[in-house]
């Protein structure tokens, strides 16, 4: 059996790093996803009260990627680029998150391997890091049209 031990090196390091900042881009973009959900449907009139609203930001904080997607889709007029940026993070974060190093395991164990993989994730980060700006601009846009203050939100 191939010995399977984690490389210590810096390189090793920094490829965790991306990862986990390709991660974390992905749950910035569900919170912004949620955030958009709900100052839509408020300027829409369809969450009342403060209580609604607040129920509504804690389901919606257990959605997936995916879910939030899908639904936002009904709600917000994204462009038909927007909708294809944001269905292929969804796609490529599911694969990261769930396959990325059973499929690439050999590649940790050279520095070559690793620096592609470096790589990889760093475009894979920025892609999803230039969606959530892009998603933040429209709930300022939203806040504002609302008259409301972006930490008076929840």
């Amino acid at each position: 059996m191939k010995d399977t031990q984690v490389p210590e090196s810096e390189q090793s390091k920094e490829l965790f790093a991306y990862f986990g900042l390709a991660v974390y881009y992905c749950q910035a973009l569900e919170q912004q996803l949620t955030n958009l959900l709900l100052l839509t449907k408020l300027s829409q009139g369809e969450t009342p009260t403060e209580a609604d609203l607040a129920e509504l930001y804690q389901r919606k904080l257990s959605n997936s990627l995916g879910q939030l997607i899908k639904e936002i889709q009904h709600h917000f007029p994204f462009s038909e680029e927007e909708t294809n940026q944001l269905q292929a993070v969804w796609k490529q974060r599911n694969h990261i998150v769930h396959d990325y190093f059973k499929e690439r395991i050999q590649e940790t164990f050279t520095p070559a391997g690793r620096a592609h993989m470096i790589r990889e994730l760093k475009r894979f980060k920025n892609k999803a890091r230039r969606l959530e700006i892009k998603l933040q601009g429209y709930c300022t846009e939203l806040y504002s049209k609302l008259g409301l203050e972006e930490e008076n939100l929840i």
